[in-house]
């Protein structure tokens, strides 16, 4: 059945002949859903990625478009690709078209594409999926490495947890997840135009889009039930990229955690601020209750008042925090040691529990009775 509106996958490919199959052959077995087109923007390929593509393009059931470009070495990397692919996808779309995102060397799951639309259904601007290691090459992979990432994964998943019950997001409900991947990034064409593209940088761009997005307010669903499975190989295409932190992090690993990850206080903090500044913005300015929300964020952040007040008028929400947190000296980003990492997580899940209950979703502890005897 045709979508609602049109869907295009870009997708950025470089030196992929080996993997760009079965990557396409994923995206024609969809199910439930079709896609109107994928737009392939090969960049700086020195292999026979094209021959394989023309090979395969009449057994697909979408139209493929196929983008050459040689970048110089400057700025030849996955943020460039992949904000000119989305570019030429977003064109392709048109205004009330969805552009979708995935990784050359990843096999989307069969279900990818319903599940993306049924939460962009819901009324969010953009769908965020996980990306998972291919089982096969996960096995290459040093089970410590593997055991690292669970627990700072569960870290991430406990902090986030946090947000969620102190600035819950009605469009982002629990359960989620917390990447921001680009094996897996859908998002409507105005919302991309808003957000003025993917950022051309040389890593994280995919990070760096959904920092966009919510600059401008757009809605973000952390979908659990989109997926994609992704290389495991050591050997990337992006240097410093995840090939090349796996490789160093199987010769030594690192001390630190993602810099994402902040101890929990610090956490409970920030989400308690955003929390305020949402409350802030949604009131009518200058009454009472709009100065009493800022001096509360004003004692949160350790700002004067009337800077607050100036910075929370910004036009957009994720605008007014981007600068709020940025002049903050109270939310300076703390970096978590991993040694440090089961302390940090005890302390997580104690908020977490408080939190629960004084919510009323978990009941309050019993108090013991100590019976006396006279």
């Amino acid at each position: 059945m045709p979508p609602a509106h049109p869907t295009i996958v870009a997708i950025p490919v470089r030196n992929e002949a080996a993997r760009i199959g079965p990557c396409l052959r994923a995206l024609a077995a969809q199910q439930g859903g079709c896609l109107s087109h994928v737009v392939l923007l090969l960049n700086n390929c020195t292999d026979d990625t094209r021959g394989v593509v023309r090979a395969l393009v009449p057994s697909l059931p979408f139209g493929v478009i196929v983008a050459q470009r040689t970048y110089p070495p400057p700025v030849a990397h996955a943020g460039t690709a992949r904000r000119a692919a989305m570019q030429v996808a977003a064109g392709l779309a048109g205004p009330d078209g969805i552009v979708l995102t995935t990784d050359a060397d990843g096999r989307v799951a069969p279900d990818w594409l319903a599940n993306t639309l049924r939460a962009l259904d819901t009324g969010v601007d953009a769908v965020c999926g996980r990306a998972l290691i291919d089982p096969e090459e996960s096995r290459l992979i040093p089970v410590h490495l593997h055991e690292d990432d669970r627990a700072e994964t569960d870290y991430a998943t406990m902090l986030d947890r946090i947000h969620d019950l102190v600035d819950p997001d009605p469009h982002d409900p629990w359960p989620r997840h917390t990447e921001h991947s680009g094996a897996s990034i859908a998002v409507t064409v105005a919302a991309w135009r808003r957000a003025g593209g993917v950022p051309a940088i040389p890593l994280g761009e995919d990070r760096g889009f959904l920092r966009a997005l919510r600059r401008v307010d757009a809605t973000i669903r952390h979908a659990p039930d989109v997926t994609v499975c992704v290389s495991g190989r050591i050997a990337g295409r992006a240097r410093g990229g995840m090939a090349d932190t796996m490789a160093r992090r199987m010769v030594r690993q690192d001390d630190m955690l993602d810099d994402s990850l902040e101890p929990p206080r610090a956490c409970l903090r920030r989400a308690r601020a955003r929390a305020v500044l949402r409350r802030l913005r949604a009131l009518p300015p200058a009454t009472g209750p709009w100065h009493g929300a800022v001096a509360d964020l004003a004692a949160l952040l350790c700002l004067p008042a009337a800077t607050v007040a100036h910075m929370a008028r910004a036009r957009f929400g994720g605008m007014a925090w981007d600068r709020l947190e940025a002049s903050s000296p109270a939310l300076v980003r703390v970096p978590v040691r991993r040694a440090d990492l089961l302390m940090h997580m005890d302390a997580a899940r104690r908020i977490v529990h408080d939190l629960l209950v004084a919510s009323g979703i978990m009941p309050a502890p019993v108090p013991a009775v100590t019976s006396v005897v006279h």
